[in-house]
């Protein structure tokens, strides 16, 4: 089985803010394979679907963004999930906007989401996509940004990316994170 888990808050104050874009992909993804209704579990939402031959659980969890840890760490304990078989998709404001970076390890780059992920399953060998978000404006705390929406243009443009982000997401599920490093990094 593989984990692909979308990063965000839950609740419609955080629908379609910056820091939502992993929720996004992820609805887009059970959108493409007609997954069905959502579930609670793991202090989340899931969904179990296929891909073809492979077996995948789709999680939101519902944690808020800096306890996302703990939702995966229950779901990877559950189903006794290999940490090559997970994939995170989360916002990053390091990024230009819409730009899509997959990455095999390493640190959080400060998405504590994600930095909690790593905390709590133990290691930063989880491989993630992240989806820019645009760069930090000046006299903006990280914060207050990453929960703004976006403006109309970038509200165009990302709805681009999260498609792709959905492409990406696929082909990952389909070959592995090297393949998809050199297919979709190298679009940036």
């Amino acid at each position: 089985m593989k984990l692909i888990v979308g990063l965000g808050n839950p609740g419609r104050k955080y629908g379609r803010t910056r820091h939502n874009v992993g929720f996004e992909v992820v609805d887009e993804l059970a959108r493409r394979l007609a997954a069905g209704r959502k579930k609670y579990q793991f202090d989340g939402e899931v969904v179990e679907t296929r891909l073809g031959n492979h077996r995948l659980l789709l999680l939101w969890p519902q944690t808020y963004m800096n306890h996302s840890g703990v939702s995966v760490r229950q779901a990877v304990s559950f189903y006794r999930i290999d940490l090559v078989d997970i994939l995170i998709v989360c916002d990053d404001f390091n990024l230009p906007l819409a730009r899509l970076r997959f990455r095999p390890h390493g640190s959080d780059g400060g998405q504590k989401g994600l930095g909690d992920i790593l905390c709590q399953l133990g290691t930063q060998e989880i491989a993630r996509l992240r989806i820019g978000v645009g760069p930090l404006p000046p006299g903006w705390d990280a914060a207050g940004y990453v929960l703004s929406r976006f403006k109309k243009r970038e509200r165009e443009e990302m709805d681009s990316a999260v498609l792709r982000a959905a492409d990406a997401v696929q082909r990952w599920i389909e070959t592995d994170i090297n393949v998809c490093m050199n297919e979709f990094n190298a679009l940036e």
